[in-house]
Order: structure tokens, then sequence, then C-alpha cells
């Protein structure tokens, strides 16, 4: 019996893959767990329209994500923070701070987990940090850490 998988069953397959399982297991396994449904044309046709939407929307995603790596390549974040006179900062800016302001200066969304640092800023002054928009795209901006004394 010809079966598409709805969610991924280990030993089995993956989700949305079409496999060919013995009746018993599919009848008395996959398909009351709601891990499979039978492979008729009606099943088989709206899997595929639902493949051809994720990959719209996967394409979406892509071209969003690109169009915003332009505009945040010409930003710079400003991040006020306490410091010493010798130019030390108290603690280490860190990327939920740098998401804070970025929300402030720009009024934009930005989560602070696609943003990548290498190791805390504990020093005033400017420094490049990445953000991850999307698996293939990233952007790169410039963080300038002020003193607010």
């Amino acid at each position: 019996m010809k079966i598409i998988l709805l969610q991924d069953v280990k030993g089995t397959g993956k989700k949305g893959q079409i496999i060919e399982a013995s009746d018993g297991h599919a009848r008395n396994f996959l398909i009351p767990r709601k891990l499979g449904i039978e492979a008729t044309k009606a099943n088989l046709s709206e899997l595929e329209h639902r493949q051809k939407a994720m990959e719209n929307r996967r394409q979406q995603d892509l071209l969003n994500a690109q169009e915003l790596a332009k505009t945040l390549g010409e930003k710079s974040i400003t991040v006020p923070v306490k410091a010493g006179v010798n130019g030390k900062i108290f603690g280490s800016v860190t990327n939920k701070e740098i998401a804070q302001a970025f929300i402030a200066q720009y009024g934009q969304e930005l989560d602070h987990k696609k943003i990548v640092m290498g190791e805390p800023i504990k020093s005033l002054g400017e420094r490049q940090v990445e953000i991850k928009l999307h698996p293939q795209v990233s952007a790169k901006v410039l963080v300038k850490v002020v003193s607010a004394n």
C-alpha cells in the first residue's frame, strides 16, 4: 500500500515522502497514529499543492532576507553604555542590547538570536557584527558603543 508520511518515522521515511508499506503496517500503525495517509489521487494532489506553497514561501523568505540585508548594510547601531574613565565599560554589550538599540533607533523588529558575535563587546568603539537573516543570507552591521555618562 502506498502511504504519504505526515511526520518523520524512524526507520520508515521522512515527512512528505511517499513510501510503499505493508498493508498491516499502514492500517495498524501509520494511519491510526496520524503518521501517514493513503496515497490517493486527492491526497497526492494536496501534497503537491502544499509542497509548491512551501517552496513559494521559502523563496519569498529568501527575497525578504536579501532586501533586509541591503538595508541593514547601510545602517549603524549606537549602543549607549556606562563606562569608566579609561573607556572600559561595566559588564559587556550583548546581542540582546544590540537588538533593543536597533528597535529603539529604527522601529524595526530584529531577533537577538540572529545576531552573531564572536565574543562580547567590553570596550567603547566601533565593531562589525554579523546578523544571520536566513541560512543563505547574512548582513554586517556597524555597532558603535558610546559612553552614556
